[in-house]
């Protein structure tokens, strides 16, 4: 079971859409004139609708899957004390004092560069369920970092 903020429920909702409903018909009248063009095993074009149609296929199974299995979250039952999903934390890493801000999300919404992080990554993974004050430790590649919990917010949808 994966949870999700409605916004990204609804992008991946959009992207489903938008595959069966716009690009696979496509895709099936690509392939069906790259085969009216003759010899199937001497088709380049023929083996490369084949590829496209197997890849958006496999998108639609795996965005169908991902949804079959995803519930949406309301921020309004979330504790607003605990680090949880789609908290915003923010943290300083004790062996630098470097302070950093991330969003904990899912992973199938998980952007570094918007700031989002995702709850099974080793640092959000630490985070989760403290509170402002707790000192965690992540066990991250580089071997293990202390992170003290700054702040704690949530955004109300």
């Amino acid at each position: 079971m994966e949870y999700l903020s409605k916004q990204r429920y609804d992008e991946l909702v959009a992207e489903l859409n938008h595959l069966i409903n716009e690009v696979y018909p496509k895709v099936t009248e690509d392939l069906a004139e790259a085969s009216a063009q003759g010899d199937r095993s001497d088709n380049a074009g023929y083996r490369e609708a084949r590829r496209t149609q197997g890849k958006t296929i496999s998108r639609i199974r795996f965005l169908q899957k991902v949804l079959e299995y995803s519930r949406v979250i309301d921020p309004s039952v979330l504790p607003k004390d605990r680090v949880c999903l789609l908290s915003r934390v923010e943290f300083t890493n004790l062996s630098t004092n470097a302070r950093m801000k991330f969003q904990i999300v899912s992973p199938h919404e998980m952007d570094l560069e918007a700031g989002r992080i995702s709850l099974k990554s080793p640092i959000g993974a630490a985070l989760m369920g403290g509170k402002v004050g707790d000192v965690v430790e992540a066990h991250v590649p580089s071997g293990t970092v202390r992170l003290r919990i700054e702040s704690i917010t949530l955004d109300e949808a």
